[in-house]
């Protein structure tokens, strides 16, 4: 059954509002809160501490939580955030470097978002949610000092590997296929199931490099301004030229193969495979990436841009890699944490946000809290979803129609089921079995791949969550971080992520999500885990299921969309990451300077129309 750790004692910020309930007005001094080592509590504003004054350039800060949610602006300051609670910390962390005194409101006992470690089963510490980390820009991790304040990273050589659930022979396992950073040894494994693919990989790793070299700069971009060019005058459109020169670098480093990698970004990712390479078990290993939290097929057109997604990513310069956090993910949102605290910033846990208030001038004034404070604001800032900040939290007569209505039309359904297992063993499997003594080998710390071996298993996975069903053989991302971080487990025990779909929000036949629908799926994927490594269930001490219900419940992610996680990089887990679309929505109309929240980013103005303006005045979704 899935456990749940008791949640611990409300935790006091600073003085509660009068009786009358009037607005509590923060001290002048900045509060110099530690984030505690434990994770449970904040000591600043406690002991007499109180959070900063109001004051030219204050932000209050909300970490994204169903609750928890709110709206921003830095005034003048060229800030940029993205929905997940370690990226409202980076906010936060450069906020106040700035000088910009920040305060950060949390809903639950323990910051990070969905980047948190939990010890939901006593002894084993899970990163709940996000699971792996990339994407994460070697600029924040510079900038922030995150070494200096403790993030320390496994890097995983080998990092994928496939088992085929076929039958071996008494001198012979079943086959498997094992990728790393090592080429030769790659094409060695490949040949296993054609040599013709194993020449082509190489070429086929060294087009997708230099599309990420073209794609991966724009990631530091300010978006194209699609609103100066469509409406404003004759000096904004010039102005606006200047953000088209990184699409223009972009191109010119594609050259002449710029149609073929337009069609990785708009093609189904199985058309473009096909065209590589012509072995199952290698198409649907790299189709995984493609698909992976997202609700798509390899045959669904754009699926290919997901895959690029993953591959953007980088580890301290390591193109591609993807690693696990020593201490679980959460050790990543402490180390920020403890970046911005450092300079000052404040961060308040069990605090929720009710509403953003607005004077009748369309002022942004600051918020309400859950139990009745107000606490004032010049400048607040949103790390919730586009949905709850703007339809739930900004009053609604501040924002313009078509606006809203856009908003509401968002996708983000999502396919992932996240179980998190502590065993007593690892796990043996039928193509890589395990050595005596139970000893850790190189796949037990990869990506492990399970039911992809045919990209027509992960569609038919696909179909039949379409219908409204769980997929009867789930297509599995196991990791077992403990093979790398011991301390995440007891001795000779470890603990495992299992990363599934397609699990949809929405049950056919007016079922719910509840204990028994739970539990009969995960008993699903434990059988399907069991087919690859016999003794798999016999192992298994404890479960915690989050299918996408839990996850927006608990993590406050839309649909549970695991894609706005994202440290993407946090990710792949939950792990994902730019506001607009989330993968699950990524098409064109909705990427980067199309995306519905373009016009009230934090590099435009909004100076149309009966909506809150950049500054004091506007209330910005990250």
């Amino acid at each position: 059954s899935s456990v749940r750790k008791q949640k611990p004692k409300s935790q006091e910020i600073w003085p509660k509002a009068k009786a009358d309930n009037r607005a509590v007005t923060p001290s002048p001094a900045p509060c110099l809160g530690r984030w505690k080592a434990d994770r449970k509590q904040i000591a600043g504003g406690r002991n007499g501490c109180q959070p900063p004054r109001s004051q030219q350039g204050f932000a209050l800060l909300f970490l994204p939580n169903l609750e928890t949610n709110s709206v921003r602006s830095p005034g003048t300051l060229e800030v940029r955030v993205r929905c997940g609670g370690h990226n409202g910390l980076v906010a936060a962390a450069y906020l106040q470097r700035f000088g910009v005194n920040t305060a950060v409101f949390e809903r639950r006992h323990v910051i990070g978002g969905a980047a948190v470690t939990e010890e939901i089963i006593p002894g084993f510490k899970f990163s709940r949610a996000s699971y792996l980390l990339s994407l994460l820009r070697p600029q924040i991790y510079t900038d922030l000092e995150l070494k200096k304040h403790g993030l320390r990273l496994h890097f995983r050589n080998p990092y994928s590997f496939t088992p085929m659930l076929e039958e071996g022979t008494l001198s012979k396992a079943p086959r498997s296929l094992l990728l790393g950073t090592d080429m030769a040894g790659n094409q060695k494994q490949i040949s296993q199931f054609s040599q013709k693919d194993a020449q082509a990989f190489p070429r086929y790793e060294e087009f997708m490099k230099r599309l990420v070299l073209a794609i991966d700069p724009l990631l530091d971009a300010i978006p194209v301004d699609t609103a100066a060019f469509q409406h404003g005058s004759l000096l904004q459109r010039l102005r606006a030229l200047s953000t088209l020169r990184p699409l223009l670098k972009a191109g010119r480093t594609l050259g002449a193969q710029l149609p073929q990698y337009y069609q990785v970004l708009t093609a189904p990712i199985s058309k473009v495979l096909d065209l590589w390479f012509e072995s199952e078990p290698l198409k649907a290993t790299l189709a995984t990436d493609a698909v992976i939290g997202a609700m798509t097929s390899p045959h669904t057109p754009g699926s290919g841009y997901v895959l690029l997604h993953h591959v953007m990513g980088s580890l301290e310069g390591m193109q591609g890699a993807w690693g696990y956090v020593q201490g679980g993910m959460g050790a990543l949102s402490d180390a920020i944490a403890s970046s911005a605290t450092a300079h000052g910033a404040s961060i308040f846990t069990e605090k929720t946000v009710a509403k953003v208030q607005v004077n009748s001038e369309g002022h942004v004034q600051g918020v309400v809290l859950q139990d009745g404070q107000e606490v004032r604001s010049r400048v607040v800032l949103s790390c919730a979803s586009p949905q709850i900040t703007f339809l739930e939290l900004t009053p609604q007569e501040w924002l313009p129609k078509a606006f809203v209505k856009r908003i509401s039309q968002l996708d983000t359904q999502s396919p992932v089921t996240k179980i998190n297992v502590a065993v007593d063993r690892l796990p043996n499997f039928r193509a890589a079995p395990n050595v005596p003594r139970d000893q850790i080998q190189p796949h037990h710390q990869c990506s492990i791949h399970l039911n992809c071996e045919d990209t027509l298993l992960l569609h038919q996975a696909f179909e039949d969550a379409k219908g409204g069903l769980p997929s009867q053989r789930p297509m599995i991302e196991l990791c077992i971080p403990s093979s790398l971080d011991p301390t995440l487990a007891p001795p000779g025990c470890h603990v495992i992520s299992l990363f599934t779909q397609y699990t949809p929000y929405t049950l056919a036949g007016g079922k719910t999500w509840d204990e028994q629908e739970k539990n009969t799926y995960a008993d699903k994927v434990f059988d399907c885990i069991e087919a690859y490594a016999p003794g798999f269930k016999s192992s298994v001490l404890a479960r915690d299921i989050l299918t996408p219900p839990d996850l927006e419940r608990i993590f406050g992610l839309p649909g549970g969309c695991p894609n706005t996680l994202a440290t993407d990089a946090l990710s792949r887990a939950c792990t994902s990451v730019e506001v607009g679309p989330t993968l699950e929505e990524a098409s064109w109309e909705q990427l980067d300077g199309m995306r519905p929240t373009q016009s009230f980013g934090i590099s435009r103005a909004c100076d149309a129309g009966p909506a809150l303006t950049l500054g004091e005045k506007f209330a910005l979704h990250c």
